[in-house]
């Protein structure tokens, strides 16, 4: 419990604090229980303080942005919630500046309105900028890895506030060395940006053909932007209050890196259940090759919407790869759909699939 000398110096930084708040507010799946304490902070020097002095009184902290990567248990946090609420936005001809804070598409939108272009493809993508790079976020063939500049953290053992670049970060395949970790703070981030208002190379064929275009040709962002948010709302991508579908975490389990020992046996387990005729979809990847989760999932018998409509948990309807709440979910019925899903894929193809969001006080 904070005490009332504490809780002052909270107020005395800027923030806002609140209690007894549910956290189902603050995530795109809706889910969680409530937090003991919320402590909001809109300036970037409020949300240093403040974590500065609850590491300094020992307080148990949960740090929560935009929420989109997210599954917090029924019973909540029993702690304080820092809930990273920064917005400013810098464009520049060749960058843009951005507070961990502001959303993530309200950024993409600024830059393509501004003219400029690179983020485009990564149009539609719930959550805020500072978990970016946590994530490494991609799609349509652009990771934030390669369009990042520097990310600027407060390093909550030192209490050193520096800039990192992104050699620093340990990218990979939806992962850093800031994920599963609350060592450092992401504060801003900093990201290429085209003057010319051009795409990004077009590397992802689903959206080359939407746009009529070869993979490698760049189109005006705005144009390729409109696709995306176009493909992404065919898949219940795009969050909608009124679709349940999109009450999701997005993707819900990475597509799996198979080590090339193994390749071979997955291949025969997929052979065996599906027909030799039947190709998955494979892609090179650091430690062995990329399967496809999503066709994974439908070919182990998830079907989209399973396990029925009367289910509070579900697939999505348009997306397999996606487990959504269907209004009245509990944490603990997507944790049970989450088990289901990745241990059906296990038995039928001695594949494991690991979930891409980050769990608190519950266990996948």
């Amino acid at each position: 419990m904070l005490d009332p000398r504490t809780r002052a110096r909270l107020v005395e930084t800027g923030a806002t604090v609140s209690e007894q708040v549910s956290l189902s507010e603050f995530t795109t799946l809706r889910l969680g229980g409530p937090a003991r304490y919320l402590v909001e902070c809109t300036s970037t020097a409020s949300l240093i303080e403040v974590v500065r002095l609850l590491d300094e009184q020992e307080v148990q902290l949960l740090l929560l942005a935009g929420g989109s990567n997210l599954v917090i248990g029924d019973d909540g946090f029993d702690g304080v919630v820092v809930r990273v609420a920064t917005t400013g936005v810098d464009l520049r001809d060749d960058h843009v500046r951005v507070d961990a804070g502001a959303e993530w598409d309200a950024v993409v939108a600024a830059t393509v309105e501004a003219g400029l272009g690179g983020l485009e493809c990564l149009s539609g993508i719930p959550g805020s900028t500072g978990a970016t790079p946590v994530q490494n976020v991609g799609a349509y063939g652009v990771e934030v890895g390669s369009i990042l500049r520097r990310v600027r953290l407060f390093d909550r053992a030192t209490g050193q506030d520096s800039w990192a670049g992104p050699e620093a970060l340990g990218l990979g395949y939806r992962t850093s060395i800031l994920k599963h970790t609350d060592a450092a703070v992401v504060l801003e981030v900093e990201l290429d940006v085209r003057s010319d208002g051009s795409s990004a190379p077009l590397a992802y064929r689903e959206l080359a053909v939407a746009l009529g275009a070869e993979e490698g040709e760049r189109r005006p962002a705005a144009q390729v932007r409109q696709h995306v948010l176009a493909l992404r709302r065919s898949k219940g991508m795009v969050l909608d209050a009124d679709d349940h579908d999109t009450w999701s975490a997005g993707s819900f389990f990475t597509n799996p890196v198979v080590p090339d020992d193994r390749l071979p046996q997955v291949l025969a387990a997929i052979a065996a259940k599906v027909g030799e005729d039947v190709r998955i979809p494979q892609f090179p990847a650091d430690g062995g090759t990329k399967l496809s989760a999503g066709w994974l999932i439908e070919r182990a018998g998830f079907v989209k919407g399973f396990p029925g409509a009367d289910a509070p948990a579900r697939l999505s309807t348009k997306h397999t790869l996606a487990l959504t709440n269907r209004g009245a979910a509990s944490a603990a019925d997507l944790v049970a759909l989450a088990r289901t899903v990745r241990d059906g894929v296990e038995d039928a193809f001695g594949v494991r699939l690991h979930p891409e969001p980050v769990t608190v006080n519950c266990v996948i």
